[in-house]
């Protein structure tokens, strides 16, 4: 099954569950394509805390073979041209990423 997961906010508890379904899905063979945009597209700038291990879930993920993309619009808002974690996407990607979807997820 192809997956996608819309990732819009930049809370510690929802990344770090958000990744943990993503991860889980990957184990389990399905393909899962992420897209970060509102407040998600903050992820480069989540720390890590005792509870949520979000660096080492995001490097497990991109391990697995997940895809993650982040909204260009979204970090513009925020000041930022690119992000650390993954490459500065679009709308467009986004549509492309909801259509060749089974299933899309929105967290956050």
């Amino acid at each position: 099954m192809k997956i996608g997961i819309i990732l819009q906010s930049n809370k510690p508890e929802h990344i770090w569950n958000a990744f943990r379904f993503c991860i889980i899905s990957l184990t389990a063979k399905h393909y899962v394509e992420m897209f970060l945009m509102n407040e998600g597209s903050e992820l480069d700038a989540i720390k890590d805390t005792d509870e949520f291990d979000i660096s080492k879930k995001v490097a497990e993920f991109k391990e697995l073979g997940g895809k993650i993309y982040v909204c260009a619009t979204c970090l513009k808002i925020r000041g930022k041209k690119e992000n650390k974690v993954c490459p500065v996407s679009s709308m467009s990607d986004l549509l492309k990423i909801v259509e060749n979807s089974d299933k899309v997820l929105v967290f956050g």
